[in-house]
């Protein structure tokens, strides 16, 4: 099972992953695309929405050798307010490979 997922050169140590093969309707190339969940600790929080706010990610699973350039599809979090101590909240995260 795949544990961990590198978005640039920062790791997310992830609890649920799922990867598929989308074709693109306009390219008609194959996509990857990747849907992961990976706690975050309030101490986290701020390191890891900066980086989710750049939105475009150099994608590596080490696991799986799939590596590929992607984009946010879809993002959601349980919590919207980590800012207080020893809170944790639970962060969905999909990425799509760019065209």
């Amino acid at each position: 099972m795949v544990t961990e997922v590198f978005l640039d050169e920062v790791k997310l140590k992830v609890t649920d992953y799922r990867e598929n093969v989308i074709c693109d309707p306009i390219s008609k190339k194959e996509l990857h695309h990747i849907a992961i969940e990976f706690k975050v600790t309030s101490e986290e929080y701020h390191k890891v929405t900066t980086l989710l706010y750049e939105q475009n990610f150099n994608v590596k699973v080490p696991l799986t050798k799939l590596e590929f350039r992607g984009t946010i599809a879809n993002y959601s979090t349980s919590i919207t307010n980590l800012y207080k101590e020893d809170e944790v909240g639970i962060f969905k995260l999909e990425l799509m490979e760019m065209r």
